[in-house]
């Protein structure tokens, strides 16, 4: 499961009912990064499924200030665990046949992971790289030069035609984005 963002009870029995319905098990949930919108539903799941979270241990200051951001916005967040499973670049996650390169990606969050199915050749990375556009950096933490970076020398070393799941938005391609997204054109 990453980056579940229920915000509300409704987003939480969709999620049941597709788990159910698609007699699915969920084994762990993996965050790209701590920004609210991506954590709100950590607790929950974790809770509901006995779920370890994993998270780069740069970003629990990230989810740590989503709290008191959702408070602020009437949001009730809770830490979900006291021990968390840090990731770093490199690391692998496994889960049935499925394996995941972690790849560090900083810029829209100090902590921000990708993680990249070499086999079926598509990452998600979260709110680091839209389909023509890229994530924001006016958050705190946020850092456009840094940002760029991560996408011109990871992402864009992944092969031209490695589908990219963002954070929100449609999917789309490295290749496509090399060509058109018009905050990467040199």
């Amino acid at each position: 499961m990453i980056d579940p963002g229920c915000s509300k009870p409704g987003e939480e029995k969709v999620l049941s009912d597709f788990i159910a319905d698609n007699q699915l098990i969920p084994e762990k949930i993996v965050l790209t990064h701590g920004h609210i919108d991506h954590v709100l539903g950590v607790s929950y799941c974790a809770g509901k499924w006995n779920l370890p979270v994993y998270i780069n241990k740069i970003d629990i200051a990230t989810m740590e200030h989503s709290i008191h951001w959702a408070a602020s916005m009437g949001f009730n967040l809770t830490m979900p665990v006291a021990d968390y499973i840090y990731l770093n670049e490199g690391d692998m996650l496994n889960f049935g046949e499925t394996n995941l390169e972690v790849l560090f990606l900083p810029g829209h969050a100090p902590g921000h992971l990708g993680f990249y199915n070499i086999e079926t050749n598509q990452i998600f990375q979260g709110d680091v790289l839209f389909r023509q556009s890229i994530g924001r950096t006016d958050l705190p933490g946020g850092d456009f030069d840094t940002l760029i970076h991560s996408i011109k020398n990871k992402l864009f070393t992944l092969p031209k035609d490695c589908k990219v799941y963002c954070g929100h938005g449609e999917p789309t391609t490295i290749g496509f984005e090399k060509l058109n997204n018009p905050f990467l054109q040199s």
